[in-house]
């Protein structure tokens, strides 16, 4: 599924008679509120419900189990494709004691190049939520966020190290001075909006904070920050601390609808690119044939299959598209894993080398406990947890300056993968260490030549990821040479713009491989200006 869909994956204690009539309930009352369609008796097979909008429903028990379905199919004009709403309760013989639960919600475009518009979270996701007291492995999952008081801190742990958990564990703490209710209410509700269905979403009260990191002392969240907690946290890997992203009080506070985008992001591809629970990986797929005419002639009647079996087609031929679309996607996602599974084994044996060289050393002088003590993390200058909190800080490169597009920038967060933001992290620091250096007159040659012989103490980037100049192609084709004509202050050229052809690679193997495109004036105006941070710009592989 794509990643701008919406997906809800849940299971119920409830039987599934119960389940599914509840559902049947919340479907016919979502169908009439929110969604403003006439009451419409809701049977077996395709339900006219409005123009262009119908509601497939189907049922089936057999030797496996049983299930019902609901699928509503909304053509909006202008949007070029059909809105799907999926809802399935599904029960299996071969998982006993859990009844499961299926809500979909993605845009189908009518052709391939199309672009999908995100989906949001349905309403009928709350009423699911609340209803059929759902469950994700130990955690409850609610439609609001519940609070954590001292005497919850061990379940909650628990359930974070819980090893059948499919969805993230959200954690939003309470500020010093700030009432729990208060917080709760004009904050994190704004900013956990797109997460219901996608994740476990707790408050930690300031009581219970100190109980909280003190068990989770590598993975601990205060002082207003959200943390999200990925599946398999291990509270004693110090290591294991960076897949679960921290956005600080300031990025939330500073624009919390962003800050909800951000949040949602990693839950959002987790879900679509997770794999469905066996018990509804192997429902087959729904295609309902419509009744056809109830009465009149035989002509009719026939007319009414014929259309019925057209729409059949182009739902078919819609479906083609769509998979064709996610076979695409998870082609790129399979590369870019490749490559960053390719490039961690370069940098981790590279740092291992140089880790015993340096061993060695301190040993030939003496040094023995120097040379195998243990390292603290560095707690003074923690990493950004998204390029929307990236840059919030950009302020602390005094001699870098960002011209770029921050639309961009912070767009990013949507299709991040999971070291981008640590890369980019590392790319300013170094950039910053270098232009100061050569406005001090200590830096000989380019950024390259300084990663490739980088003074003691300096943040390292690697230099293979470091690309002074663009093809002779690029600078040939006049489109691909506009885009790199970023902006820059007057005083660095009159125009307004230069080319900025020197350029760091962030990431790899997928269709945006972001890059850091910059322009060093720092024998000018005393700045290194970064023009770009986004998607890889037109080239002779992207065309």
């Amino acid at each position: 599924m794509d990643a701008s869909a919406y997906r809800m994956v849940v299971w119920t204690e409830q039987d599934y008679v119960v389940a599914a009539a509840t559902a049947d309930r919340l479907v016919a009352e979502w169908l009439t509120g929110p969604k403003g369609y006439p009451a419409t008796p809701l049977r077996d097979g395709r339900n006219e419900i409005a123009a262009q909008v119908t509601l497939d429903r189907d049922t089936g028990t057999g030797r496996n189990g049983a299930h019902t379905r609901w699928r509503l199919r909304e053509r909006t004009p202008g949007q070029k494709g059909t809105w799907q709403s999926t809802l399935i309760i599904r029960t299996d013989m071969a998982d006993p004691g859990r009844t499961w639960v299926q809500l979909d919600v993605e845009h189908r475009p009518d052709t391939p190049d199309i672009p999908q518009i995100r989906a949001f979270k349905p309403r009928l996701a709350d009423a699911l939520l609340d209803a059929l007291e759902a469950r994700n492995g130990l955690a409850e999952i609610r439609a609001r966020a519940s609070l954590i008081h001292p005497g919850d801190v061990p379940e909650v742990v628990e359930e974070l190290c819980d090893r059948e958990r499919r969805l993230p564990i959200v954690v939003a703490s309470v500020p010093f001075g700030t009432d729990a209710d208060r917080w709760l209410e004009d904050v994190v509700d704004r900013a956990f909006t797109q997460l219901v269905g996608r994740a476990v979403l707790y408050v930690l009260t300031r009581e219970a904070q100190p109980a909280f990191n003190k068990t989770l002392e590598h993975h601990p969240v205060f002082g207003g920050g959200i943390r999200t907690y990925m599946p398999g946290v291990d509270p004693a890997w110090a290591a294991d601390g960076q897949r679960h992203p921290v956005m600080s009080r300031a990025t939330v506070e500073a624009d919390p609808v962003r800050a909800a985008t951000v949040l949602t992001a990693l839950p959002r591809n987790l879900a679509s690119h997770a794999p469905l629970p066996q018990a509804l990986a192997r429902l087959h797929a729904q295609a309902p044939l419509p009744p056809g005419a109830e009465h009149g002639d035989e002509l009719a009647r026939l007319k009414a299959d014929h259309d019925s079996l057209l729409r059949l087609l182009d739902e078919a031929a819609e479906a083609e598209a769509a998979r064709y679309k996610q076979v695409r996607e998870l082609q790129h996602d399979l590369a870019d894993a490749n490559w960053l599974a390719e490039e961690f084994y370069a940098e981790r044996r590279a740092a291992q080398q140089q880790v015993r060289v340096l061993q060695r050393r301190l040993q030939q002088v003496g040094a023995y406990e120097a040379a195998f003590a243990p390292v603290d993390d560095d707690e003074d200058d923690p990493l950004p947890g998204s390029f929307t909190e990236l840059h919030a800080r950009l302020g602390q490169f005094p001699t870098l300056v960002f011209t770029g597009d921050a639309k961009l920038l912070t767009g990013l967060d949507d299709r991040s993968k999971p070291n981008w933001v640590n890369i980019t992290w590392e790319a300013l620091l170094a950039l910053e260490e270098f232009a100061a250096a050569s406005v001090a007159g200590r830096a000989r040659g380019d950024f390259r030549a300084w990663c490739q012989d980088l003074p003691s103490g300096s943040h390292p980037f690697p230099a293979g990821k470091v690309l002074m100049k663009e093809s002779d192609t690029v600078w040939r084709n006049l489109s691909w040479r506009k885009e790199r004509m970023l902006p820059v202050p007057a005083e660095v050229d009159p125009s307004g713009t230069v080319y900025m052809e020197a350029h760091l690679r962030i990431g790899g193997g997928s269709m945006i491989s972001p890059r850091l495109h910059f322009y060093d004036d720092c024998a000018g105006t005393g700045r290194l200006y970064i023009g770009h941070i986004g998607p890889h710009l037109t080239n002779t592989r992207s065309s």
